[in-house]
């Protein structure tokens, strides 16, 4: 499996509302881009969509309060991959956020996705900061 780190971002909110938010799921629905997600379905631990037609599903399989919240595919997703989203308080109102990535890529995907994956890793822990952040078009309203 290869390991790819997020950059770090800093959210200025307190920790237990971002571990909380984060690690339920079902929450998310309020910033999924309707758009680009189609069928969007989801309890606290588990969520499954379908993306430009293909079915895909994450599920929570750890949640080490206000630390870290591990993520893996639930089957439906086409490369076994597990992802943390690791959370550490600074000062109160000053968190720091890193996500770390293990993915297993075959050859060609490995090619196909050179650079993206690193990139969009980066932009989502930049997205999420900016939600929490009000920095983003609009965050989620039960952040606010």
């Amino acid at each position: 499996m290869k390991k790819y780190i997020s950059k770090t971002v800093k959210v200025n909110r307190m920790l237990e509302e971002i571990f909380n938010f984060l690690s339920d799921m079902s929450l998310f629905s309020q910033a999924i881009p309707k758009d680009k997600i189609e069928d969007w379905q989801a309890t606290p631990d588990e969520c499954s969509f379908k993306v430009k037609g293909m079915h895909m599903g994450v599920k929570i399989i750890d949640r080490d309060p206000f630390k870290t919240i591990k993520f893996t595919g639930n089957g439906a997703v086409p490369a076994e991959f597990f992802l943390w989203i690791q959370l550490k308080e600074v000062a109160p109102y000053d968190i720091r956020m890193r996500m770390v990535l293990h993915v297993k890529l075959n050859m060609i995907m490995k090619l196909l996705l050179k650079g993206k994956i690193q990139n969009g890793l980066d932009q989502m822990a930049e997205q999420i900061a900016n939600a929490f952040n009000g920095v983003a078009s609009t965050p989620p309203s039960n952040l606010e």
